[in-house]
């Protein structure tokens, strides 16, 4: 689920965990999450695929499209 990259965030690479630049994250919206600067909730999952939080049974099953927020 891409957002918008010039509202406050950054994109992270759900396969490799590494931040992209915002072009590479709007042409790969399953694979990436856009993050915001403003904080959020840590120690969670979230999906590349639909942006919202996934426990972490979900997360160790789909690592390729799931980023771990710290």
């Amino acid at each position: 689920m891409a957002k918008k990259a010039g509202s406050g965030g950054h994109y992270r690479s759900a396969i490799s965990g590494r931040y992209v630049t915002s072009a590479h994250g709007k042409r790969s919206p399953d694979t990436t999450v856009f993050e915001k600067t403003d904080g959020g909730s840590t120690g969670s999952a979230r999906s590349a695929k639909s942006g919202r939080f996934v426990t972490e049974g979900y997360a160790k099953r789909n690592p390729r499209t799931t980023v771990k927020e710290d």
